[in-house]
Parts: C-alpha cells; sequence; structure tokens
C-alpha cells in the first residue's frame, strides 16, 4: 500500500504532462476558432456568389 502512495505523488507531482496538455488545449481553441471563421465565412461567401450569380 505504500508503494501505491509514494507513486501516487510522484505523479501529483511530475509536471511532464502538464505542458502536454497545455498545448493539446491550445491547439483545441485555435481549432474551435478556425473552425467557426471558415463556417462563417464561407456562409458569407456564399450569399456574395449566389447575389452575383442572381445579377448575372
Amino acid at each position: 500500500m505504500q508503494t501505491i502512495l509514494t507513486q501516487a505523488k510522484r505523479f501529483i507531482r511530475d509536471e511532464n504532462g502538464v505542458t502536454a496538455v497545455e498545448y493539446g488545449l491550445i491547439a483545441a481553441l485555435i481549432a474551435i476558432v478556425i473552425i467557426g471563421s471558415v463556417k462563417t465565412l464561407g456562409t458569407n461567401l456564399n450569399t456574395v456568389f449566389s447575389t452575383i450569380a442572381a445579377s448575372v
């Protein structure tokens, strides 16, 4: 039982994985912003091209 507690304490103090998690969260946030921007831009471009096609 003591070795399990020792390993749990070592795992909690270990900060090597924290950086990877932070980078993962940042990458996910950037991906969400990019997806939202592309979706909005795509809708706006579709409207513009539809207007131009109707005018022609």
